[in-house]
């Protein structure tokens, strides 16, 4: 058994991991009218072995919950909820940030509360379906522009929701800025077609990813905040644009400004996407200084060869937790990966699927 660097505890801003490897975040889908439960919080304290976990996307509004039975943070019954898994996971020796998600265009009124609004940086609609629970396949809708009092809306809703999740025991908050939500459909120049002071420039369509980022750590502590981009990503109807190298760089030399614990980038060519460009991984690496985590389809060997070579700090795996939740163990001492994965159980309501992976047994 090598003695991988791996393994090894090391610091994420003011916190300790015991190893450098981290759960992903999974939308799951078995938050039940969007409040957290029991069910969610023993999946994740299986989990608890990882470095760090960062939770399925977690919407900070009633807007920002454009899938089925995906989980909130702003309700006191969703507050309520999500203690049951931070304590379980602090319990379990485990430390966890909970991944806020607001998905802007990606949504459809059939899955939202009443009331609510499907609100974009502007009325472009996205290509695409999503599930409904009532209706099944449904097209994507055209979104409503946000005004300026959406925009500060929108604003003081995540610092509020980060401010639950961190009294509700989180350790830290991971602003999802990729996968065509919200705060990326603000950054692309094809999502976002705005002529005031958050579309056309670069430095203008960054702005309000900054702002939200800016006072979401000036909330709750910049070592608490964390977040997630997905240059070059498709999800969502996210094509590529000619600004996107130098959009990454201006956006990781201003998110480096504010001296926040941890950028995450996502690359799903693992499961078809374009690949990320290795040149912008470096930019990114290089202009901003704290902790990079990457993620996309790693095995052992190349994490522990990115970790030791450099490239990243701490390492993301998301499927492989799914059907291992001992998945750290697996690695550690080279026992077997289960090789059963429920695919058409990821994102039903019950414990099928969710709950019900053993751990290796010798």
């Amino acid at each position: 058994m090598e003695n991988y660097e791996l393994f090894e505890p090391t610091k994420l801003g003011d916190l300790e991991v015991k190893n450098r490897i981290v759960m992903s975040p999974m939308t799951r889908s078995r938050a039940i009218d969007n409040v957290p439960n029991a069910l969610m919080a023993e999946y994740y304290c299986q989990r608890a072995s990882a470095g760090l976990i960062i939770t399925e996307g977690t919407a900070p509004s009633p807007n920002g919950l454009g899938y089925s039975r995906i989980p909130g943070c702003f309700s006191k019954q969703q507050v309520d909820g999500w203690k049951l898994t931070t304590t379980a996971v602090h319990k379990a020796g485990g430390k966890i940030f909970i991944q806020l998600m607001h998905t802007g265009r990606i949504s459809h009124a059939l899955n939202l509360p009443e009331g609510a609004q499907i609100i974009a940086p502007s009325a472009v609609k996205a290509a695409g379906q999503m599930w409904t629970d009532s209706e099944q396949m449904q097209d994507f809708p055209i979104p409503k522009q946000m005004n300026d009092e959406d925009i500060l809306l929108t604003l003081t809703e995540y610092i509020a929701s980060a401010v639950h999740a961190v009294g509700t025991g989180f350790d830290g908050v991971e602003l999802h800025a990729a996968n065509g939500y919200l705060l990326e459909q603000f950054l692309s120049p094809i999502s976002n077609v705005r002529t005031d002071k958050y579309g056309g420039s670069i430095e203008n369509r960054c702005r309000f990813v900054i702002e939200v980022v800016s006072a979401v750590a000036d909330s709750i502590g910049k070592e608490k905040t964390g977040v997630r981009l997905s240059p070059y990503g498709v999800a969502g109807d996210m094509p590529a644009y000619p600004e996107i190298n130098e959009t990454y760089t201006y956006l990781a030399e201003e998110l480096n400004k504010l001296g926040i614990a941890y950028l995450h980038l996502v690359d799903h060519s693992s499961m078809g996407a374009p690949e990320v460009p290795s040149e912008i991984k470096g930019i990114i690496r290089s202009r901003f200084k704290n902790t990079l985590i990457l993620s996309g389809g790693y095995d052992k060997e190349r994490a522990a060869s990115d970790i030791e070579n450099g490239r990243a700090d701490l390492i993301a795996f998301g499927r492989p937790f799914i059907n291992n939740p001992d998945l750290v163990n697996r690695l550690k001492n080279d026992w077997p990966l289960s090789k059963s994965l429920k695919t058409d159980l990821f994102y039903t309501a019950g414990e099928k699927g969710y709950t019900d992976y053993p751990d290796y047994k010798l």
